[in-house]
């Protein structure tokens, strides 16, 4: 089956066009309605495409701020090649400020390659397997934390089995330009779009920067600077690299020590924080209960030594919740 989606501009048009992927959705409010999802095209003739996408996320915002300003300012005469902005890829859960979708309840990073006759979700994930991702060379997702979760702002590769293929995606996130950068150990990589763009043989940046259900002015700079360094690494952006005084530091996740996971459920009082050095041991957190005072507090340790990468961010957390995750810096 062909997938729903239309494209309101033209792919192979040189220039710069604004325009909509139209997903015709029939609801209560709008018998004859559709989704419109917001795509910017800047194309120069022949050259690398590369595929920018923010919000796959809904409340993630570090991407949508990045691709909106991109999107305002890139010009044709700037670069060679085409560039594919898309800053709100889950368009419905980024209008509702919900990490999934309000709609079918799904999760856009979670149900790749996607099903052309499913719910919204899937056939916009589809869209991107069938459509926008054969176009691409280079695709940067750009993540956040959300409303859940705090982190370093990293940039972040995957290990894969075609190593040439791993070189390309290593040198293209160290090109980003984020302070710290990783190999990044997936808790579960099926049916995320990581995934389906790797399994593509795409060059394939991922990000965490901040988080919190929010922005701030030092993470929207990383992910800005990210976004122009990338299109400068693939040949597109005729232009120079934007130099940090930041260190991009590479970090290595354990993968039997670098989660820490709540066992129980209550008020968190954490007892380091972001960017903190830590030994096997130490002090991470305490658990109280919410139902009684006077009882002990949980204490959770650390199981590795290295530095907080990431946290939970609200104080609330329940049975299974992630606490905080640990990584250890590596001599580049």
């Amino acid at each position: 089956m062909t997938n729903p989606i239309s494209a309101t501009l033209d792919f192979d048009k040189d220039g710069v066009q604004h325009g909509f992927l139209q997903l015709p959705y029939s609801r209560n409010d709008s018998a004859w309605g559709s989704i419109m999802i917001p795509i910017t095209v800047v194309k120069n003739g022949d050259g690398p495409c590369a595929l920018f996408t923010g919000a796959n996320h809904g409340e993630e915002y570090e991407g949508p701020i990045a691709l909106n300003d991109l999107a305002n300012r890139l010009q044709a005469d700037d670069i060679k090649g085409r560039v594919i902005i898309i800053p709100a890829m889950n368009y419905p859960a980024f209008q509702a400020a919900t990490r999934v979708s309000p709609i079918d309840h799904l999760n856009m990073n979670r149900i790749f390659p996607g099903n052309p006759k499913g719910t919204v979700t899937q056939v916009i994930a589809d869209y991107f397997s069938t459509v926008l991702l054969p176009m691409a060379d280079y695709v940067l997702d750009i993540h956040s934390g959300g409303k859940t979760l705090e982190f370093l702002p990293f940039a972040a590769y995957h290990e894969l089995d075609d190593k040439e293929q791993q070189a390309k995606c290593e040198a293209a996130t160290r090109a980003f330009g984020a302070p710290y950068h990783l190999s990044l150990i997936e808790i579960d990589a099926a049916g995320m779009y990581d995934t389906q763009a790797e399994v593509m043989g795409k060059v394939f940046v991922s990000t965490e920067l901040g988080g919190g259900g929010t922005s701030s002015p030092q993470t929207v700079a990383v992910a800005k600077r990210g976004v122009h360094n990338l299109l400068v690494h693939a040949g597109i952006l005729q232009q120079a690299l934007i130099e940090s005084e930041e260190i991009n530091t590479k970090l290595d996740m354990q993968q039997d020590n670098a989660y820490v996971f709540s066992q129980h459920n209550g008020l968190l009082e954490p007892c380091v924080g972001l960017g903190d050095s830590v030994k096997t041991g130490d002090l991470l957190a305490r658990v109280y209960s919410t139902e009684r005072s006077g009882a002990e507090p949980v204490e959770y340790r650390a199981k590795s030594d290295g530095i907080i990468m990431g946290r939970h961010f609200p104080s609330l957390v329940k049975i299974g919740d992630f606490m905080n995750v640990i990584a250890s810096e590596v001599a580049d």
